[in-house]
């Protein structure tokens, strides 16, 4: 037993001395006192030396202490420096690797809760170069955001605010009307011939379903080998998807809007789906058609990989613009938050109805009775910015957060960064990037990549400018279909301001004061935008042209309206 008890004892002291020493703070101090010195002799003798020579050597010596010092400081905090871009590195390429495999049936909502480091990298997450779009399971932000109490309170601040919203309605309409008037008039005529609006919704969902994958499917088997000249037939099922977009999604749907004259919400509903369905379908022959043709010339299957009906039917729902085969689903549905989602859609459009009807309506109906000038534009701008940015927070609460959110739940679609932190943005281009990144991720792949592509990476500049070009050209032609007026200062924002605010605040541009002056300039722009439009839209209907010239219809008539020359002058 003593034998085995002095055997350990030797491994434990053998071990001991394997194991090095941790240097010590004071370790460290006595070996900067001693700078090197082999014994205690030489300590000694520059004791001596410092006594005899008096202050000037003591100084001296302190002075190069100070600095042994701070070189070691120095050199300690590189080696973090050092080490943490090592881990830095090599969780991005552990998340890379993982989100290029088979995605696990996991949620992110159902997992354990991950680190705010952790949460950082899947909202940064971008794929490896050359690679599309990797979806992987992840909340919405702001759903991680609101588990904090601080940013809660922000939440119940906006519903407190409508609250009073509410209140002031309801006591005006008490005073003026000694009852209470709860007729909801301006919602009512906004979502006017709603059964019209379903109608057209159904029979552009049914062609968005049927022809984009028909004719894929049958170009699929036209390169399958057995016919003769493919790219022919490739051609000629190019013009016809084209002519069905053009046509078929295109014409028709803004037809019914305009020759039915939708109000400004059914028409909305009409021409958003148009669009969304456009680039749905682009997104789903973009992706497959280079899967045939590189099975066309490789021939490594027997045939080529057709996606399945339900596949494609799922994506037209899916919450993305980018179209995959699979995507990360949640284990289940939770119906509850579901529920809190849609009455959350619910109460932002009975929000935004009293921010139009308590700040918008009262003040654009004075406004647009007097004649245009500049002392009434400014006050008009700086009146507006209130009502413009609730209305800009509504939106995509409304709809980047709840509606995208809500769909995705139904459809246990686990990717749920629709945005990114916009708000902390310090460059616009930043903002660009971030405030949707639903449609960001559809113009980077398909539109920037591709000019990019079709270039040979040459065209870089003119590759962006078509990218804020086609947004621009969208956003107008919403407008100006659901108002029924072309007035393009949506447009002119864009391709101005917007073209030079994101030189001038690019993302080299940090601190706090580049935030603030992002949101001086947001909140701005937002006045513009609502007095601008307020006043043409009410100068439309105070004077409406009998049968005007292409030139009329193209000159805004708030510019010249002087009032007075409608009888129904409480026309909405």
């Amino acid at each position: 037993m003593t034998r085995m008890e002095s055997m350990d004892d030797s491994v434990l002291r053998s071990r001991s001395r394997a194991v090095p020493k941790m240097p010590t703070f004071s370790d460290l101090d006595s070996s900067l006192d001693g700078e090197g010195s082999p014994g205690k002799h030489q300590q000694s003798n520059r004791d001596k030396h410092i006594t005899s020579n008096g202050k000037i050597e003591v100084e001296h010596v302190i002075s190069k202490k100070l600095q042994l010092k701070r070189k070691a400081e120095c050199l300690k905090s590189d080696l973090m420096r050092q080490f943490d871009n090592q881990v830095n590195d090599f969780m991005d390429s552990l998340i890379e690797e993982s989100a290029s495999l088979e995605p696990a049936p996991v949620s992110a909502v159902f997992s354990p809760p991950l680190s705010d480091k952790e949460r950082s990298r899947l909202r940064h997450f971008r794929p490896p170069h050359g690679q599309g779009k990797q979806f992987v399971s992840r909340r919405s932000l702001l759903d991680e955001l609101f588990e904090v109490n601080h940013i809660r309170t922000i939440y119940h601040m906006f519903i407190a605010l409508l609250i009073l919203f509410i209140l002031s309605t309801v006591v005006v309409d008490f005073l003026d009307e000694g009852r209470l008037v709860l007729d909801f008039d301006l919602l009512v005529y906004a979502f006017g011939q709603f059964p019209l609006v379903v109608c057209t919704w159904i029979c552009m969902f049914l062609s968005a379903l049927l022809v984009p994958y028909t004719l894929f499917h049958l170009w699929s088997n036209t390169q399958s080998g057995s016919h003769s000249h493919p790219k022919l037939y490739s051609l000629m099922f190019g013009c016809v998807f084209l002519l069905y977009q053009a046509l078929g999604l295109g014409f028709l749907p803004t037809y019914v809007a305009v020759t039915n004259s939708l109000p400004p919400a059914s028409c909305f509903i009409i021409i958003l789906e148009q669009v969304r369905l456009m680039m749905k379908a682009h997104s789903f022959i973009r992706e497959n058609v280079p899967r045939v043709l590189t099975w066309a010339k490789e021939k490594t299957s027997p045939g080529p990989v057709v996606p399945q009906v339900p596949q494609y039917f799922y994506f037209l729902f899916a919450p993305t613009l980018i179209y995959r085969d699979k995507y990360p689903r949640n284990p289940a549905i939770r119906w509850g938050y579901v529920a809190t989602k849609l009455l959350q859609v619910l109460g932002c459009l009975f929000y935004a109805y009293y921010v139009f009807v308590r700040l918008c309506i009262p003040q654009f109906r004075s406004i647009s009775l007097q004649l245009f000038d500049l002392r009434s534009m400014v006050l008009c701008v700086f009146n507006s910015i209130l009502p413009g940015v609730l209305v800009l927070f509504l939106g995509f609460f409304a709809f980047l957060h709840c509606w995208l959110n809500a769909f995705a739940e139904m459809l246990r679609f686990a990717d749920r960064m629709f945005y990114k932190d916009w708000w902390n943005s310090t460059s616009f281009a930043n903002y660009y990037r971030t405030w949707n990144v639903v449609v960001h991720d559809w113009l980077y792949y398909y539109v920037y990549r591709d000019i990019l592509w079709m270039s040979q990476k040459r065209f870089r500049p003119a590759a962006m400018l078509f990218v804020f070009t086609v947004s621009a050209v969208v956003h107008e032609y919403i407008l100006a279909i659901c108002f029924g007026f072309f007035y393009p200062v949506l447009f002119c924002l864009f391709m101005c301001f917007g073209m030079m605010f994101n030189f001038i605040l690019h993302d080299q541009r940090k601190g706090p004061i580049w935030n603030i002056i992002m949101w001086t300039s947001l909140f701005l722009g937002q006045g513009v935008i609502i007095c601008l439009y307020s006043q043409e839209w009410y100068a439309q209907r105070y004077c409406p042209l009998k049968e005007p010239s292409f030139l009329e219809l193209l000159k805004p008539r708030s510019w010249s309206c002087q009032g007075g020359l409608v009888t129904d002058a409480d026309q909405l």
